[in-house]
């Protein structure tokens, strides 16, 4: 973790913190634009390596595409801005400024970046693109929405999130596509309420952590990885148990806040969607399955020069905050008799 130690990416990690600040607690949609591109400048400066041609790439491509959604942005709300009093034109602004703000976070059907993206980034790059660069625009969302369009949205992300982890390869594609699955929960979350929506995020990105850094110790960025090692049978067992829950398996902590919405959905008569968020949620789990599958496999081929940076000070705390995704069942139960 290189920038840990870099003071400049340091600065440039407060920097990223301080846009989101700024942008969340802003008066006017000018303010919000403003902390968002100092957020876009951040956040290249911490992924970019001046000896990395593919790192340069992937800053070139986010670059543009987030450039293209801001100019949208700010043309969006200047047009809000002259046109306020012209009510016909209000449904074409929300949409617009929905879609430029999904495109920020990478949501369907304007994810076409996400996964191509991340791959070229490294595990703690990454768990900063899957979680806190979602915070700002999941914000501003809640500020300014269609609410047909956002169910539109959130179906079409409910799909691609499930069906497109399906034939991947690669560890970074298959946690995007489950980020993507995710962001329809996520934005149905602070639909309903913004504390409901802080509780989610909280806790997927608690899990995403730790998943990132398991895989950031065992070296992996591929599924035919995790078939040739033998790991030590803790680290199995975190990554089994971490994978159920980010699943949103019961009676792990990740389905915690999955019940709660579906509770909501089912109360409210949304019976469609919530048929919808539970079937998707089916097929994401089986590609989480299959990286469980990998690690799981008792036919192994050890290889001499692959290079496992195992610590054991860091191993124990990820084994500590694993056993977190068991007391989902206590949450939920506890939960249960309050309700």
């Amino acid at each position: 973790m290189q920038y840990y130690i870099n003071s400049n990416k340091m600065f440039f990690i407060f920097i990223l913190f301080f846009s989101t600040m700024i942008s969340i607690s802003s008066n006017s949609w000018l303010g919000c634009w403003i902390g968002l591109e100092i957020n876009l400048l951040s956040f290249i400066s911490i992924i970019s390596k001046s000896n990395n041609l593919l790192l340069s790439e992937m800053c070139l491509k986010y670059f543009l595409i987030q450039s293209i959604a801001s100019i949208n942005f700010l043309f969006m709300i200047m047009l809000n801005m002259t046109m306020m009093k012209m009510f016909e034109l209000n449904n074409f602004l929300s949409i617009m400024i929905n879609s430029s703000l999904l495109m920020k976070m990478g949501s369907a059907p304007f994810h076409f970046w996400f996964p191509h993206i991340s791959e070229g980034l490294s595990w703690m790059n990454c768990f900063i693109l899957m979680t806190w660069q979602k915070i700002t625009p999941m914000i501003l969302l809640s500020y300014y929405y269609n609410l047909k369009f956002l169910f539109i949205v959130m179906i079409l992300s409910l799909m691609i999130g499930s069906i497109g982890g399906l034939n991947q390869n690669s560890l970074r594609k298959l946690l995007t596509f489950s980020s993507i699955n995710h962001l329809s929960w996520m934005i149905m979350s602070i639909l309903i309420s913004e504390n409901l929506w802080m509780f989610y995020f909280m806790n997927y990105s608690f899990l995403i952590f730790l998943m990132s850094m398991l895989f950031y110790m065992l070296n992996s960025f591929f599924l035919n990885q995790l078939f040739f090692n033998n790991f030590k049978n803790m680290i199995k067992f975190n990554i089994f148990l971490n994978i159920l829950s980010l699943g949103g398996l019961p009676p792990f902590l990740g389905f915690l806040p999955k019940w709660i919405i579906i509770d909501f959905l089912i109360n409210n008569k949304f019976y469609f969607m919530s048929f919808l968020f539970i079937m998707f949620s089916l097929i994401t789990l089986m590609y989480y399955v299959r990286i469980t599958y990998s690690s799981f496999m008792f036919n192994y081929l050890k290889i001499k020069f692959f290079k496992m940076i195992i610590k054991n000070k860091l191993m124990i705390m990820l084994q500590t905050l694993s056993t977190i995704s068991i007391m989902g069942l206590i949450l939920s139960t506890l939960l249960f008799y309050l309700i």
